[in-house]
C-alpha cells in the first residue's frame, strides 16, 4: 500500500510560481506512476500531469494542454517524491491539487482518475489576480 502527503500549496499571485511535493510512504514507490489531478471550485476533479515509472531512469511525462509549457512534473524515486513544478500560475489554475498513485503502464489512460489506485488528501492552490 501507498500513502501519499501533498504539500506545497498557498496562495500566489498570477505569474507567480509554486512548487508541490507528493510525499510517499513505502518501499516500492518507484513502481508506481504518479499523476497530478486537481480540482476547481464548483468543478469536477481533472488531469493536470503524470509521470511514468521506469525500470531504466527513462521517464516519460504527460500534461493536460492548458499546462504545458508552465508546468512540469519530476520525480525523486531516492526521495520518495514526485514534484509538480507550476510557472506563470493563472487565477484559472485555483484548486485543490491531489497526487496519485497507480501501476500504470505505458499504454495505460493516464488521464483517467480510474487508472490510480492511491490518493492524498491535495493541497490548496489560491492564485489572484
Amino acid at each position: 500500500q501507498v500513502q501519499l502527503v501533498e504539500s506545497g500549496g498557498g496562495l500566489v499571485q498570477a505569474g507567480g510560481s509554486l512548487r508541490l511535493s507528493c510525499a510517499a510512504s513505502g518501499r516500492t514507490f518507484s513502481t508506481y506512476a504518479i499523476g497530478w489531478f486537481r480540482q476547481p471550485p464548483g468543478k469536477e476533479r481533472e488531469f493536470v500531469a503524470a509521470i511514468t515509472w521506469s525500470a531504466d531512469n527513462i521517464y516519460y511525462t504527460y500534461y493536460t494542454n492548458s499546462v504545458k509549457g508552465r508546468f512540469t512534473i519530476s520525480r525523486d524515486n531516492a526521495k520518495n517524491t514526485v514534484y509538480l513544478r507550476m510557472n506563470s500560475l493563472k487565477p484559472e489554475d485555483t484548486a485543490v491539487y491531489y497526487c496519485a498513485a497507480g501501476r500504470l503502464s505505458r499504454d495505460s489512460n493516464y488521464q483517467s482518475a480510474d487508472a490510480y489506485d492511491y490518493w492524498g488528501q491535495g493541497t490548496q492552490v489560491t492564485v489572484s489576480s
